[in-house]
């Protein structure tokens, strides 16, 4: 079985994937909880480091610096 992602730009064209499925030719699924799932993998991920309390510090000194200038 191939996986494949499809951008469909015309209504037409979901007119016709919807009738191949009815077929069971193929099957087709949301791909918004793979890219949640993806997104929440990264972070909770090793390599996705939490940053220091001094980076942090830092941040939020430079933000409300800038807050204040106005």
């Amino acid at each position: 079985m191939n996986t494949i992602l499809v951008e469909i730009l015309h209504p037409k064209a979901e007119k016709l994937l919807e009738d191949l499925a009815y077929l069971n030719l193929i099957s087709i699924t949301s791909n918004s909880q793979n890219k949640f799932s993806n997104v929440l993998q990264k972070l909770r991920s090793k390599s996705a480091s939490a940053p220091s309390l001094d980076e942090i510090t830092k941040e939020v000194e430079l933000v409300r610096a800038k807050r204040y200038e106005k």
